[in-house]
């Protein structure tokens, strides 16, 4: 056995976004993990909603299994440890609900085509600090300022520490700064193949955060954990490389350098705009982030390096052509979010679909002929049921497990008396 490391730290992503899994001697590491089926069934705060696809509910909650190959071993930023994200399977199968199972499949059906998807993820993220009440409050930082690197924006030193931290595991941060709120950070790890840059982008989400922890500050993907600011974003780069290696959506031809399959794949991520917030923005508190005049992709529009538009195309051409989809919020999960967005855009280009005319004003006033995202998460989830051509290629089952979890976290919240409510009503009434 391997003198470096003396357990494996299995993981996977669920359906809410959560890092599950279990911690297993280094000795042990070829037998894989075994988890609950009732795993799926679970809202954030432990509500369980019954029936629902997947967690064998009428099977008497049996296991589903965690398995990975000694290759998959990662490095870790925990001392003798090792980290490595499971593939997960029940009875030798790929577990249908799956996040990582669904994205696996959008890979599979883009290279029936001839193509391998190529992926790289953007975060926003707020900093909290403890409010000696046993809460949170924004991470006092006077100095800040949009494009800010250092002590100024940064006072505890966390960038610092998730940087190094990073290096340690392998992961490939890119690039590090504050945004246009305060304390926003955003954090851009680099492109590579989808699987694997969701795969690291799920790894740094627990990272990030757990480095933030031990500072004892809270990190918060949330989308709209702030009222009086801004939202934060998870931003959706990618791009097509054909069997010879070169970028399927750069057109040295055309006019714009873009292909015909790009403009395709941006007519299919507009056609299902709507339908795709139902699992790019999965949470109650995504609706407050997407709203018009926000630059945080509430459009179904496009345009070239606009940040008004919802796909926005940046100015490269040639093999650094991409697209940029912009509507996923950090709550998302990054597996799913991906596999939506590469679904909806291949979609797009099996049918020819026809982006329409870019955007052509500043993105930020409301345009009626424009479509914009549901109003609420109730409204979104509906538009994702009946886009049957999205569900289908998304996978059946795992939408039909998010839609039941998520339709209780609806009720429940709708159920709920709101601190807004309180300080809105209680005075008066």
């Amino acid at each position: 056995m391997a003198e470096d490391f003396d357990r494996v730290r299995v993981l996977w992503p669920d359906h809410l976004g959560l890092a599950r899994g279990k911690y297993i001697p280094a000795e042990m590491a070829g037998d894989g993990a075994r988890h609950c089926t009732g795993t799926w069934a679970l809202s954030y705060d432990r509500t369980m909603t019954p029936y629902t696809p997947g967690s064998g509910w009428n099977e008497g909650l049996p296991d589903f299994e965690a398995v990975f190959e000694a290759a998959d071993l990662r490095p870790s930023w925990e001392p003798r440890t090792r980290v490595v994200v499971a593939q997960l399977t029940r009875d030798g199968a790929p577990l249908a609900v799956s996040p990582r199972t669904s994205l696996a499949k959008a890979v599979e059906d883009w290279r029936a085509l001839g193509l391998a998807p190529y992926v790289g993820i953007e975060f926003e993220a707020f900093v909290f600090a403890p409010d000696g009440q046993g809460g949170w409050r924004p991470r006092d930082t006077p100095g800040a300022f949009v494009y800010g690197t250092g002590p100024a924006v940064d006072p505890d030193g966390l960038v610092d520490a998730i940087w190094s931290a990073c290096r340690e595991a392998g992961l490939p941060l890119e690039s590090v700064n504050s945004e246009y709120d305060s304390p926003q950070f955003e954090f851009t790890l680099r492109y590579s193949d989808a699987l694997r840059a969701a795969d690291d982008a799920f790894l740094f989400k627990v990272l990030a955060r757990e480095v933030a922890h031990r500072l004892g500050l809270l990190l918060t993907f949330m989308g709209k954990p702030l009222s009086d600011r801004g939202g934060s974003g998870l931003h959706v780069n990618f791009s097509l490389r054909d069997d010879a290696g070169l970028n399927a959506f750069a057109d040295a031809s055309s006019a714009d350098g873009l292909s015909a399959a790009a403009r395709h794949a941006i007519g299919g991520l507009i056609a299902h705009h709507r339908a795709l917030a139902g699992l790019c923005a999965p949470t109650v508190n995504a609706y407050k982030r997407l709203r018009p005049a926000s630059l945080s992709g509430y459009w179904a529009n496009w345009g070239y390096d606009h940040r008004g538009a919802t796909i926005r195309v940046p100015g490269a051409r040639g093999e650094g052509t991409r697209l940029e989809h912009r509507l996923s919020d950090g709550a998302a999960v990054v597996h799913t979010a991906i596999a939506a967005v590469l679904q909806a855009a291949r979609l797009g280009v099996l049918h020819g679909a026809d982006p329409g005319p870019p955007e052509a004003g500043n993105g930020l006033d409301t345009i009626e002929a424009t479509i914009g995202v549901p109003h609420s998460l109730a409204e979104a989830l509906g538009e994702l049921e009946a886009d049957a051509d999205l569900v289908e290629a998304v996978g059946t089952e795992l939408v039909a497990q998010h839609l039941a979890v998520k339709r209780s976290e609806w009720e429940r919240y709708c159920a709920a008396t709101t601190d807004w409510e309180m300080r809105e009503y209680l005075p008066f009434l």
